[in-house]
């Protein structure tokens, strides 16, 4: 569920970045030698300008962001950012410092600073003329919760327009619209797209269960915390106004540099894959599955990708053609699989053609193995959050596979440990958790792994 209203501000961050980078560049080009603006020199400045912006977290300004806040991520940023400036020139220029750099550092400075923060009141505008907002409801009746809802109808300029709130305990108030259940069907009906829950007022199941349907209908949540709870380790602490308010940390796959950092690494792997390995082997496999078995040498089939968007996933043929292909996956002792086909399978070199499914982008090297469809169908309806898996690329191998939990789904524990485990891996990604899975992968392979067939 996503509303309407706002559904760009995605954008905001890397149009303000490209901005950014395009002042600092229009800066040195008018200011200083023309012979600076080189390929070498670019890239230099936008891997720190991008680098030292994600750990000072310069663009991380919200709707309720105080003008202090905002004047301390920017001292911060060009104090380190100007370290790496003229660094540049004590590497590649030989220490050469003339008076224009001083001209051009304070310009781009100025600007940046001064757009920063008009942009930051603009926005302010614009939400008290009624856009750019962000529909809200709250659960809970306490002190607390009210203090929230007052600040929201106070403070217009913060973008939030307060839709009501919800408890399990009747309330006199005209804000106040139903229970808790009533409350999450309003915000499916009124799309609501942060929730605000006083975590006194719900029982820990009920705030389970709120969480759990945040996640699954892309609601943001937020809790207006006891004491106890600031110290969670699960939850950021921010204030809105002068009162706290814990958001869920975000998750690797929430931030677009994880998406960044596993694409350009998808990209590189694959790639040298493709020529080092694909390009000899692949004609060589070709002869071996032709002279084995009448049929076509690439096996494809529709999967699910990311957030549901289906594609065609590629392997290498290992079995005879049948028409139960799409419909039935490979069990042990399979008749269909043909004689190349399983050393294929129990090898895996049968999955290679996906190295083009990752460069096409469908999918990734390390990621949850996308299900046939009618396995998709059928795990939708019996295995809790199992749609979760679906958020992120599908990949050649997976946290899963690595673990044991590949092949024939013999009972309903094997699908459950599967995505239990692509689960820790969508919530815990890391870079260096990838090349560890991929070294499995490839230890694996060499080993031999008894579900492989």
């Amino acid at each position: 569920m996503k509303s309407k209203i706002g559904q760009y501000s995605f954008l905001i961050k890397p149009l303000l970045i490209i901005a950014d980078l395009f002042i600092i560049f229009s800066s040195v080009f008018y200011f200083s030698a023309k012979d600076y603006l080189n390929l070498q020199f670019s890239i230099y400045i936008i891997f720190f300008w991008i680098l030292i912006s994600y750990y000072t977290k310069f663009y991380n300004v919200y709707r309720y962001t105080h003008t202090a806040k905002i004047l301390g991520l920017t001292l911060s940023q060009f104090f380190i950012f100007l370290l790496a400036f003229f660094s540049y020139f004590t590497l590649f220029r030989e220490g050469e410092l003339i008076r224009e750099q001083y001209i051009t550092v304070i310009t781009f400075i100025v600007i940046i600073t001064f757009f920063k923060f008009l942009f930051f009141y603009l926005l302010k505008k614009y939400r008290l003329s009624g856009g750019n907002y962000r529909n809200v409801i709250v659960f809970g009746n306490s002190k607390s919760a009210l203090n929230v809802v007052s600040l929201f109808s106070k403070k217009q300029d913060l973008g939030y327009r307060f839709r009501g709130f919800f408890s399990d305990k009747v309330s006199k108030s005209k804000s106040y619209s139903g229970n808790i259940k009533e409350g999450l069907k309003f915000a499916i009906l009124h799309e609501i797209e942060e929730i605000y829950c006083e975590v006194n007022s719900l029982t820990p199941q009920q705030l389970k269960d709120v969480r759990s349907f945040t996640n699954k209908n892309n609601i943001e949540l937020r809790l207006i915390p006891e004491n106890k709870a600031i110290y969670s380790k699960s939850f950021i602490l921010e204030y809105i106004g002068t009162i706290p308010i814990l958001k869920p940390k975000q998750l690797p796959f929430e931030r677009f540099e994880t998406h960044l950092t596993k694409r350009i690494f998808d990209i590189l792997f694959s790639t040298l894959v493709s020529v080092l390995i694909l390009s000899w082997l692949l004609p060589i496999l070709w002869v071996l599955v032709k002279l084995d078995s009448k049929g076509p040498f690439f096996f494809k089939q529709i999967r699910d990708g990311a957030d549901g968007k289906q594609f065609y996933c590629y392997k290498i043929r290992s079995m005879k053609v049948n028409g139960n292909a799409h419909k039935l996956g490979a069990i042990k002792n399979d008749k269909r699989i043909t004689n190349i086909g399983a050393f294929l399978r129990r090898t895996s070199l049968d999955e290679l053609p996906q190295f083009f499914n990752v460069l096409k982008g469908d999918m990734s090297v390390v990621g949850p193995r996308p299900h046939m469809n009618i396995q998709t169908e059928k795990y939708l309806k019996e295995i809790e959050n199992y749609l979760i898996r679906n958020s992120v690329k599908p990949g050649i191998t997976g946290l899963a596979q690595v673990s044991g939990f590949r092949g024939e789904v013999k009972k309903k524990s094997d699908i459950e440990n599967r995505v239990r485990l692509d689960i820790f891996y969508i919530e815990n990604w890391s870079f260096i958790l990838d090349l560890k899975i991929v070294f499995q992968t490839v230890f694996n392979v060499v080993k031999g792994q008894e579900k492989a067939y």
